[in-house]
């Protein structure tokens, strides 16, 4: 089949964001000008630079209340968030995070998580999450969108902390086998990572 998208497709559920897959969830942690913390997933995420390291992440839509999302507003306001890595054991807490709760809810309290103070930046990051980025925000992209009420956001962040549980090293490095990382697929799907593989980068030999 081919369709353009701004005419629509025959299928019965849209299956762009089940071809852009596996995606990496952002488990965004924030906390509001405030004090109110906020959590909330993002399958719209990435690194995007090792030096300075560097992450996104993107928003597409408003909050149901009215207004940009929380992690979105919170990070351009208090210029901080932090990343905490999604993991399959905590699977049921990031997606009930996803909730459209009103921004007086506590998050974490609202999924049952314990929050950490980071080291750098003032909001906390998920107690129960192995890893952790702490992030300043850096900069916001409004990207194209059919609604201007509802607009698409991409929020760039540099990392200036990094926490690893040591417990998912494994010589020197982290053990994604041990870690058991989820991603977004499409539709109400995710993934884990449970098998790995390595190949050597090619080098150029001329002919």
């Amino acid at each position: 089949m081919f369709y353009e998208p701004k005419n629509g497709h025959s299928l019965d559920y849209n299956p762009f964001n089940a071809i852009v897959i596996p995606r990496p969830i952002g488990w965004i942690s924030t906390m509001s000008q405030e004090g109110i913390p906020n959590l909330a997933p993002y399958s719209f995420f990435n690194a995007v630079a090792y030096t300075p390291p560097q992450v996104m992440f993107s928003s597409t839509g408003n909050h149901p209340f009215g207004g940009l999302k929380d992690a979105v507003l919170d990070a351009q306001t208090t210029g901080e968030f932090v990343v905490n890595i999604a993991t399959y054991d905590l699977r049921n807490q990031m997606n009930a995070s996803s909730v459209p709760a009103p921004r007086d809810v506590d998050e974490f309290l609202f999924v049952g998580l314990n929050k950490q103070a980071s080291n750098i930046v003032k909001c906390p990051r998920v107690l129960e999450s192995p890893i952790n980025l702490e992030c300043k925000y850096k900069q916001s992209i409004y990207i194209e969108t059919d609604d201007e009420s509802s607009p698409n956001t991409v929020v760039f962040g540099e990392v200036v902390g990094i926490h690893i549980d040591e417990a998912y090293l494994s010589n020197d490095r982290i053990d994604v086998l041990k870690l058991r990382p989820i991603s977004r697929l499409g539709y109400l799907d995710f993934s884990e990572v449970t098998n790995v593989f390595s190949m050597d980068r090619p080098t150029w030999e001329p002919n």
